[in-house]
């Protein structure tokens, strides 16, 4: 059986700071001195409620605060662990996969779908195709350290189109080098939306969990587009980070 974590917590009744920061405080310190690793269970709220003699309102805001920086996760039915190392993704022009090597995470990759198929006009316009050209339709599931962390779905030129093999086993990007085309630039647009069933169900979220989102299109020194994505990322370990200037 799994061991469960139950924290010595010790509550002063007399003390001004709240009793749900009493509790949630020594669990943080210990996550984060990496005595509890990532994966560890936590001990359920009614279980600690009933332990420290508090109320459960106070155990659960306890366990959620922690989640709500992003230290732990709750899923119903599978209990309270503790997250992965957040990922802080810097804004420049560079694939997911290299960020996360770099970050020193070990990526990996699923493909979940890899189909041919005739462009819509919209999809045509954004990649400057002609009427009736084709694109590779691409989805994959991205892992960060076995956690699974974004689902990246791309569009992309025939003529340039990477392998079932090669979007397995490398980042996007790399693929692309490998046909001589180099990203120079790209806009870019992020947004947050709730997570699909299927989402969900992929990313190991609950229906409706708030999820990152990030449009790109990609375009080589020449302006040609080469890459049009639509990715969705887990907030609870993924978050972007901006530099920003005065003008």
């Amino acid at each position: 059986m799994e061991d469960i974590y139950a924290p010595r917590i010790v509550i002063d009744r007399a003390s001004a700071t709240p009793l749900y920061e009493q509790i949630a405080a020594p669990i943080e310190a210990a996550i984060l001195s990496g005595e509890l690793s990532a994966g560890s269970m936590i001990e359920d709220e009614v279980s600690m409620a009933s332990r420290l003699d508090v109320a459960r309102p106070t155990a659960r805001r306890a366990l959620q605060e922690l989640a709500n920086k992003g230290l732990l996760s709750r899923r119903r039915g599978v209990g309270t662990r503790v997250t992965p190392p957040h990922v802080h993704r810097p804004m420049k022009l560079s694939s997911l996969n290299e960020d996360l090597v770099e970050a020193g995470f070990a990526p990996t990759t699923r493909v979940l779908n890899y189909q041919v198929r005739e462009a819509t006009p919209l999809e045509a316009e954004q990649l400057g195709l002609g009427p009736d050209e084709g694109v590779l339709e691409v989805s994959r599931l991205r892992f960060a350290d076995d956690h699974p962390l974004a689902i990246l779905k791309n569009l992309i030129p025939l003529d340039i189109a990477p392998t079932w093999q090669d979007l397995g086993s490398k980042g996007l990007y790399q693929c692309l080098a490998d046909h001589g085309i180099s990203i120079a630039a790209a806009t870019q647009e992020i947004g947050a939306r709730g997570a699909t069933a299927e989402e969900a169900k992929t990313l190991g979220e609950e229906a409706g969990a708030p999820l990152l989102t990030m449009h790109r299109v990609g375009r080589t020194a020449e302006g040609r587009a080469v890459e049009v994505g639509n990715h969705v990322y887990r907030p609870s370990r993924y978050s972007f980070r901006f530099s920003l200037f005065t003008s």
